[in-house]
């Protein structure tokens, strides 16, 4: 209804969505002959126009921060909660210290990469620069290959109780694998080069930071307790 709204950021209107995977995978459209699930939402919903979207989209944080207020702006949203996860978290922080926070009550800021993982001065033990570059340059030159590299860590799975399968895990990789060499450099690339450390102190609405334990890609000691001690007033679950 107009009183609640949910707006998910998936890219493309219809081939970036997860409903739209999920389906051609289930019920081939071309096979059933049925109308797009995401045709069928995006009529009800009463849209007057779409597009198929940017596929070559700007993936730095300003622009993903003010793309974020726009939307804000334009459907004159107030008390909003934000909740970002990964580098999400870091357009969240960019969009209030950028913008201000006249819309926004509160934020959830859920296993990110935010305040930075790489050696700073404001973080000593991090990782080496000259680590990261050679790992950002495997990245480029084989996304597969990366991917499987990190899978069994990333997904945690020699912990105890883990019943992730390899199966599963396989079709995760190829999941990844479907986005476009250039999204998936350009958001690496923002979450790894972060350094937001100063204006975290400038956020000034209520915080909740969730951070697991067994993160392998943003450690809980570099990414969610540092976060949470430098955004004023934060939880940390």
């Amino acid at each position: 209804g107009e009183e609640s709204v949910f707006y998910f950021d998936n890219g493309d209107a219809i081939q970036g969505s997860p409903l739209t995977y999920y389906y051609s995978m289930r019920e081939p459209i071309t096979e059933t002959g049925e109308d797009h699930p995401m045709a069928t939402a995006f009529n009800l919903m009463g849209l007057d126009a779409q597009t198929v979207g940017n596929h070559e989209y700007n993936y730095d944080l300003d622009t993903l921060a003010d793309d974020l207020q726009g939307l804000l702006d334009h459907l004159d949203l107030r008390e909003v909660t934000l909740i970002g996860h990964s580098v999400g978290t870091a357009e969240v922080v960019r969009c209030l210290t950028r913008h201000g926070s006249s819309r926004v009550a509160g934020a959830a800021l859920v296993s990110g990469v935010s305040p930075g993982i790489i050696r700073s001065k404001g973080l000593p033990d991090g990782l080496d620069p000259a680590v990261v570059r050679a790992d950002e340059e495997f990245f480029r030159r084989d996304r597969a290959a990366w991917f499987t590299r990190f899978a069994d860590a990333f997904f945690a799975v020699t912990s105890a109780g883990n019943e992730v399968s390899d199966a599963y895990t396989r079709y995760l990789i190829d999941r990844c694998l479907v986005a476009r060499p250039r999204a998936a450099t350009g958001v690496r690339s923002g979450g790894t080069g972060l350094g937001l450390t100063a204006e975290l102190r400038a956020v000034d609405v209520p915080g909740l930071v969730v951070h697991g334990t067994h993160d392998t890609s943003a450690p809980l000691a570099h990414a969610g307790e540092r976060l949470a001690g430098l955004v004023p007033g934060a939880v940390l679950k």
